[in-house]
């Protein structure tokens, strides 16, 4: 056969031959997406899928060519994907190291970053000093409409006054808050 003659999967020489390319074929078909799936949810990366895929099921071709038969393909195919797809990060480090600094100052965390998790935490203990120096009166009412969030109507019936009174305390009370904070500054801005 000349090159021009060849199936367009493989060139195929004999007619066992054509039988294990048929049985690959079929294994490839039924669990080439699930391979590629469990290593693309590994590292979420299309084209380290697809090597890794392509290694899985050449290993597998290596395998029957020697003539050792395997009982439950599946199971082999996903054992070897996903030890391939741990070598894999293992080999990514020793070959990358880590990213520069300013690649890794541009992800975003989850968290804030420790200069604003500094001023927040002095912030809240401001807060808290200057809650302190209110009157009881005034830290009770902001307390249960900010920190236990009641409702003006919740708050109404817990301290026994009326709509109208809540409303007056609580904006005497922010008014008074607002005094001592802004005595601070730019510190909020």
């Amino acid at each position: 056969m000349g090159p021009g003659n060849t199936n367009t999967t493989m060139a195929v020489r004999s007619r066992g031959e054509a039988q294990d390319y048929s049985a690959f074929d079929a294994v490839y078909q039924q669990y080439g997406r699930e391979v590629w799936s469990l290593v693309f949810a590994r590292w979420l990366n299309a084209e380290v899928a697809n090597d890794i895929c392509q290694e899985t099921f050449l290993r597998l071709w290596q395998q029957w060519q020697r003539g050792e038969k395997i009982r439950n393909p599946r199971a082999w195919l996903l054992r070897v994907a996903r030890n391939l797809a741990e070598d894999y990060g293992k080999s990514a480090f020793h070959r990358n190291g880590t990213q520069e600094p300013e690649y890794l100052a541009r992800v975003p965390g989850s968290q804030p970053a420790p200069p604003e998790q500094l001023q927040t935490c002095e912030a809240l203990q401001l807060v808290r000093r200057f809650l302190q120096e209110l009157s009881p009166t005034d830290r009770e009412i902001l307390t249960l409409r900010y920190a236990l969030e009641y409702s003006i109507e919740e708050i109404a019936e817990t301290l026994g006054i009326n709509v109208s009174a809540v409303h007056m305390r609580l904006t005497r009370a922010r008014q008074r808050l607002a005094a001592r904070l802004a005595n601070i500054g730019e510190f909020f801005a």
